[in-house]
């Protein structure tokens, strides 16, 4: 018979948040999968589990999976751990639970604590639909493109992201989904120093301009059809000083649409009226 991949999702900062069935599970595997065995060595030992370990970063997950798989289709049964919170979501996981499925290894889940679902019920954005998109690429234009993708969805978009990046990506996330747009920042969560912050992507860009924050963070934003819209006065306003400046109408009416929660066929059909 073929062993079990177990999904255990550990603490993503307070160690109370680990579950009872998440370390018994821990105890009773053959091995356990490491994002990193020396980050996760500090939470075994805090549990006292005493189980060999394997490591399964995110570089090499392609080139690790397949052996393990065969472990499993030999019959014996793994735990999945990462740094912190859900394998899979961000983190290492998804290619070796592919395969594990491919080759008719059970996989169970072991929900637990999540950043995501933390940050989101705790925002104060709608939460009844939300679109995820984890860590931006580094890439300004492919970054760009990602948002671009979905600058137009209803939904609450979340991100994560490095607090060395914050600031930049605020800046992007406004040039792109509009700077007022309604967003929290969602630092340190579930220890000592957790804090929230919301206001629109401008001022929460703004308050960051003479600060370096600490600790990952969660960036949410609300979606198109959840923000205010500008009256059809505010846009014309905001269409004739940008065409006074000498901008071109067609580029002027996607970054007013942005800002306003408008269509931009609306804009750019009202700009054009403008121009007679």
């Amino acid at each position: 018979m073929t062993g079990t991949l177990y999904l255990v999702a550990t603490p993503i900062g307070n160690l109370g948040d680990m579950t009872t069935r998440a370390v018994e599970t821990l105890f009773g595997v053959d091995f356990i999968i490491c994002e990193d065995t020396r980050h996760s060595r500090v939470l075994l030992d805090h549990f006292g589990v005493r189980k060999p370990t394997v490591s399964l970063p995110a570089f090499a997950e392609g080139e690790r999976a397949l052996p393990l798989v065969s472990r499993l289709a030999a019959g014996e049964s793994a735990a999945l751990i990462t740094d912190a919170g859900s394998p899979g979501i961000s983190d290492p996981g998804e290619r070796l639970v592919a395969l594990a499925i491919e080759a008719g290894i059970a996989v169970v889940p072991i929900p637990g604590a999540s950043a995501l679902v933390a940050a989101l019920s705790a925002s104060g954005l709608p939460s009844l639909r939300f679109h995820f998109l984890g860590f931006l690429p580094r890439a300004t234009k492919e970054a760009t493109a990602m948002l671009e993708e979905v600058a137009g969805l209803s939904a609450t978009l979340v991100f994560y992201e490095a607090p060395n990046r914050v600031a930049d990506t605020l800046i992007l996330l406004g040039g792109v989904l509009g700077p007022m747009r309604r967003a929290c920042l969602a630092r340190e969560l579930t220890k000592v120093h957790e804090e929230f912050r919301q206001g629109t992507l401008a001022q929460l860009a703004a308050s960051l301009a003479d600060e370096t924050l600490k600790g990952e963070v969660v960036l949410l934003v609300e979606g198109r059809g959840a923000q205010p819209r500008w009256s059809e006065e505010q846009v014309s306003q905001a269409l004739s000083a940008g065409l006074q400046r000498g901008e071109r109408l067609k580029a002027l009416s996607v970054e007013v649409a942005k800002a306003a929660g408008w269509a931009g066929a609306d804009v750019y059909k009202l700009g054009v009226g403008l121009k007679k």
